[in-house]
């Protein structure tokens, strides 16, 4: 196996010089670093990577931890992260903490015990145990898509990332509304999740934009899974007065509402218009499509990656938090047709057919102009649950 020294003669350098390339420690000639780089591909040489963390105490990794296995959202978070993280010369550790408390504490500590540089982190609903962790053994750390409240005082300084969650649930209220909705309810996540309370202010915010009241009987929770949103949907579909349309916080309830709505026969949107958190690659395979919030995935995991170095080079730098804005992906499922155009306030002349508006602050409700009047027998259906 070639060496360091065998590089060093055969590009005419020195061992030091060799190494200042491999470590990017030193500026180097531009003919310089190329024959260096040209005698490593010559060669076939490889660096050991152990060698130089005990001497730069740095293994240039990154521990990733996220539900990705359980939550199909954090694939396109991991992408994002394990691309940031090559290009810089990092590579990624990746535990799933399942959403666990206990187990995220865990997993949390075997990546530490590998020695990574830094930690990229999905807290779950109850993560005092994950912070202690991360505070007593200073591990520079960024927490991802879930917020916490982390007092700012004595280091290490923990960095967040995540897109924005009020102000897109708001829209999706507001638009539901706009097309004459007047129950509409709400598939929230896993209790004491930031991304539920969010979605959860955002929800109560639309309405109150609407004009219409608060019933806390059309909140239920689906504990950001599958299964508990059809159990929750259900739920919702047994009351006196159901909804006429639903909005779900994310793209594995929106699979588990759809589900109940299909075992009682109910139409997507003749029955129930629905809107969802969280655009996936198949949300326009749906008939009707679904009408959703696209969240940045994967620039909230090149954000994180970004953050995490920020922090290695600055360690006593105040903390940040980086909110990202999402973009409302208007389809069919919310009941408009499918070539109805976006309302006027998301219209933009440069969009595709599809078309996706950066949310900011929500607009008042609009009732679209261009819409046709509903197939008689459809309006027979909708009215008997707009009540």
């Amino acid at each position: 196996m070639p060496t360091m020294a065998d590089v060093a003669r055969s590009a005419g350098v020195s061992v030091a010089t060799v190494s200042h390339v491999l470590n990017d420690t030193r500026p180097v000639l531009p003919h310089t670093r190329q024959a260096v780089l040209d005698a490593i591909e010559e060669l076939g040489y490889t660096p050991n990577t152990l060698a130089r963390s005990l001497v730069t105490a740095r293994t240039r990794s990154i521990g990733l931890a996220v539900s990705a296995v359980s939550n199909p959202y954090f694939t396109d978070i991991l992408q994002g992260v394990e691309t940031a993280a090559l290009e810089q010369g990092y590579s990624l550790l990746i535990a799933d903490p399942h959403d666990d408390p206990g187990h995220e504490r865990q997993v949390v500590q075997l990546l530490h015990e590998r020695r990574v540089d830094g930690m990229i982190v999905a807290p779950s609903a109850d993560p005092r145990a994950l912070v202690a962790y991360l505070r007593r053994h200073r591990v520079p750390t960024v927490f991802l898509d879930r917020t916490v409240d982390v007092p700012d005082g004595d280091a290490p300084h923990i960095d967040q990332v995540c897109a924005a969650g009020a102000e897109p649930t708001t829209r999706l209220v507001t638009h539901l509304a706009g097309l004459g909705h007047r129950r509409i309810g709400l598939v929230a996540g896993r209790p004491g999740l930031s991304t539920t309370r969010e979605r959860i202010t955002g929800y109560r915010h639309g309405l109150a934009a609407a004009g219409l009241p608060y019933d806390e009987r059309l909140l239920v929770h689906g504990d950001s899974e599958a299964a508990g949103a059809e159990r929750a949907t259900a739920e919702l579909l047994s009351l006196a007065v159901p909804p006429s349309a639903l909005v779900t916080a994310n793209n594995a309830m929106t699979i588990g509402a759809l589900r109940a709505l299909r075992d009682r026969r109910l139409s997507v949107p003749g029955d129930m218009a629905l809107c969802c958190f969280d655009d996936f690659d198949w949300a326009d395979l749906f008939s009707p499509r679904l009408t959703a919030v696209a969240q940045p995935s994967r620039e909230l995991g090149a954000q994180a990656v970004r953050l995490l170095l920020d922090r290695l080079a600055e360690p006593d730098r105040p903390a940040r938090t980086v909110r990202l804005p999402c973009a409302f992906v208007h389809r069919a499922s919310c009941g408009c047709p499918e070539d109805t155009p976006p309302p006027a306030t998301t219209h933009h002349p440069a969009r595709t057919p599809e078309p996706h508006e950066s949310l900011g602050p929500p607009k008042p409700p609009r009732t679209p102009t261009t819409t046709p009047p509903p197939d008689p027998t459809e309006r027979t259906a909708r009215d008997r649950r707009r009540r």
